[in-house]
Parts: C-alpha cells; structure tokens; sequence
C-alpha cells in the first residue's frame, strides 16, 4: 500500500512538472507574439510612407520646394537629418514649422526667425490640415537617395527607376525577417528545455496525437472561422481589383518626339497655356501644333552642351529630338518644303465618355493651377499621369476647395447669396453645386 503511494505520488509530481512545462512553452510564445504586435505596431507608426510622401508633396510642396536645389524655399533633400545635424532640431519643431510657421516666428523661436531673414522675410505657407503621419510621409520621401536614372531602351528616353520605393515593403519585409528570427528563438528554447528537463532526469513527453490539418478540419469553429476570413479577404482584393479598373495614374507613354517639360516648363519657365493655349477657353486644353514648336525651335536648331549631357544621363539625344520635329514639319534649316508628316501622339489623360470636363471653366474661371491637377510637370522629362482623375479624387477637390470670388462679378452676387444660407465667409464649389450629378454627367 506504502509503495503504491510513493509511485502514485512520483507519478503525480512528474505530470505537475510536464504541465509547468507546457505552461512555460505557453507563455514564452504568448510572449513573443505580444512583443511582435508591438514591434509592428511601433515601426508602423514612425516608418513614414515615402510613396505616400512623394503625392503629399507634389500636391504641398512642389510649388516652393525642390529636392535638390533651391528655389522659392530651400532644397529639401534629407532636410530632416540636416536639421538635426546642424541645428538640433527634432521633429516635433519640424511639425510646428509645417503647420504654422507664421506663429513659430511670432514665439520668437531662434531657427525659425533666421530662415524667416534668409529668405526674403516670405513666410511659409501653414499647413494645418497635415496631420504628424502625413508629415512623417514627406519626410521619408525627402530622406531617400537622389535616384540614378536607369535607361531601357537608349533612343525613346524611357526612364524605368525615378526614385526607389520604400514604405510598406519594407516595413513588411522588417516583420518577416522578425517573425522568422522570433519562430527560431522558439525553436532554440523549446530544445534547451528538453535538454534542462533531461539532464533533471525529467520525462519529456511528446504528444502522439491528431495531425493539425485533421484537427483542424474537425473543428466546426476554427473551420468556419477560417472560411469567413477566406471570404472577407476574398471580397477586399476583388473590390480594389475592380476599383482600379480604367485607373491609369502613373501612365507614363514613350512618344514619337520626346518632349521634355523639365526643359520646358522648368528650366526655361515656358507657360504651360502658351503652347496648351486652347485650355482658356476650350474644354480640352489641346494638343499644341508642330507651328507653336517652330516659333522658337526655327532659330533653335542646336541645343547647348550642357543640355546635351543631361539628356545623355535619361538616355535621349536632343538634336536627334529636334531633327524629328524638322522631318515632321518638312524644314530643312532654311524654308520649308512642303513634305510633312503627321505625328502620331500617344493620348496620356482621359476621361471616360460619361463624365464632362471644362478646362476653362476651370482654368479661365476658377483660376486653378496646372499642377493641381497634372502634378509637378516643370519636374518632368517624361510626361505621366499625376492623379488619379477618379470620381472620389474630384469630388473631394470640389469639397475642399473654395471659390476664387474677387475680381470675379459672376459670382459676386451667388455668393453673398449662398454665404448667408450656409453661414460661411467662404464657399466651396461644392456649396455652390460642385456635387450635384448632372455637372458632371449629362
């Protein structure tokens, strides 16, 4: 009876010490995952979105702003780390300056008062409606690498890297690599605890049970738990399959001639309306003439050396641009011949039949920016499709944006109107109509 007690006992104590052991495992890999959900937690919020960044500041900052030269505000390439470098300033003072750079003077603040002297006494344009996530964005498309262009095809000009992505890839690529390093710390301790518990002289039991696949199927609730995931999953990717049907933002065409707005519009400060002068007073902004191009390329006929060597570094030989142009028009350096040939351009923007578009309601009265719309293209030595030109996309502009009522009798008299029915000082273009169906769909 006495030895039937004992082995009962031992018995006991040893299946005490497996379920200590399990318990164990159990906490080191509820451990591990809390750790990994906080470490993805944490790099996601401050590992800014650079793609992201990149339409932040073409929509913010472009206009003032350069990566790497100065223009009507300083170059922002790694604006963040020089500031931190020379001046010791972090990001919170970043932030301030972003959204109110105008109150940060006022303070008194030493940085922002010199930058203030520097530059003409202009004061930034406050930013308020940014948010710290947004700013964090910008920022990581400032801090990346000035890009080495990379050519394709030699003679069309196509530039297959601009700048590299960063972002959501590697923030993905950070967790598989801290998932796969956590699944091997877990391997290791599992096997040092199975040695500990040996050489105790400890019975390590290994469970002999159900494969998990047939485990899993076997039960109803993980079962329809997975197929409800399977389904919702489904359903979200087919949805921003479809969404972005007919989306074409990022369409970037090789022409026939290469044109380059960086030259253009950028260097050489071209309007953009003296060549797309129908978008006055037209729906469609035009496709300019082979005439508007020979007002000054009849006495350009060579580019300077300077010129060239940039079109050397994006692959694209000017002279042999411009000799296009002559065989186009028929000029042969002196007069023309009379032998021309059409130039089949590639379309980059278009609207779908159903939805109208006035280009001089926009531009003639509204007064927007070309570059609201078609992104930085005095930044551009290959023409592509800033926005989206979805339906979202222009309603939220009609929503956001007010209605430019000085100097403008038209609308004079609407507003007053409307101002007062919806107690504003400013009205949208939504206030005044801008969402209703048939301005857009007819």
């Amino acid at each position: 009876m006495k030895k039937s007690y004992q082995s009962l006992e031992v018995n006991s104590t040893n299946n005490m010490k497996q379920v200590i052991y399990r318990n164990l495992t159990s906490k080191i890999l509820y451990l591990g995952f809390i750790l990994l959900f906080t470490f993805s937690t944490s790099l996601i919020a401050q590992e800014g979105d650079a793609a992201n960044g990149k339409s932040l500041f073409n929509a913010n900052c472009a206009a003032c702003h350069k990566l790497d030269r100065d223009m009507t505000g300083p170059m922002l390439r790694n604006v963040e780390a020089r500031l931190a470098e020379e001046e010791g300033l972090d990001r919170a003072w970043i932030n301030a300056w972003i959204k109110n750079s105008a109150g940060l003077i006022k303070s008194g603040d030493t940085y922002a008062n010199k930058v203030y002297n520097e530059w003409n006494q202009t004061a930034m344009t406050a930013f308020p409606q940014l948010s710290d996530q947004d700013i964090s964005d910008i920022l990581a498309y400032t801090a990346q690498p000035k890009p080495e262009p990379v050519v394709v095809n030699g003679g069309g000009g196509e530039v297959v890297s601009k700048e590299p992505g960063v972002g959501n890839n590697l923030i993905l690529g950070a967790l598989v690599v801290l998932f796969g390093l956590l699944a091997l710390a877990l391997i290791l301790v599992r096997r040092t605890l199975n040695r500990f518990a040996e050489a105790k002289g400890l019975e390590v039991v290994k469970e002999k049970g159900t494969p998990i696949w047939k485990a899993f199927i076997q039960n109803q609730f993980l079962v329809l738990v997975s197929a409800i995931f399977l389904l919702l999953a489904s359903g979200y990717f087919v949805y921003g399959y479809l969404m972005q049907v007919g989306v074409d933002q990022g369409y970037e065409p090789v022409q026939p001639i290469h044109y380059s707005h960086r030259i253009h519009a950028g260097d050489n400060a071209i309007d953009c309306k003296y060549c797309h002068s129908s978008a006055r007073v037209s729906k469609h902004s035009g496709i300019p003439s082979l005439n508007i191009c020979m007002n000054c390329h009849k006495a350009i006929a060579n580019v300077a050396p300077e010129t060239l060597a940039e079109g050397k570094e994006y692959g694209v030989d000017y002279d042999a641009e411009i000799q296009k142009l002559y065989d186009a028009v028929g000029w042969d350096g002196t007069g023309y011949t009379g032998e021309s040939k059409p130039v089949k351009w590639i379309r980059i923007h278009n609207l779908p039949d159903f939805a109208y578009f006035n280009h001089s309601q926009h531009v003639s009265v509204a007064g927007v920016e070309c570059q609201t719309c078609h992104g930085p293209v005095e930044e551009m030595e290959i023409m592509y499709q800033h926005a989206p030109l979805t339906m979202g996309w222009c309603i939220n502009c009609h929503r956001e944006t007010n209605v430019k009522v000085k100097d403008n009798e038209y609308y004079t008299k609407i507003h007053e109107e409307l101002s007062k029915k919806y107690g504003v000082d400013q009205l949208t273009a939504a206030q005044m109509g801008g969402l209703e169906c048939g301005k857009c769909h007819y």
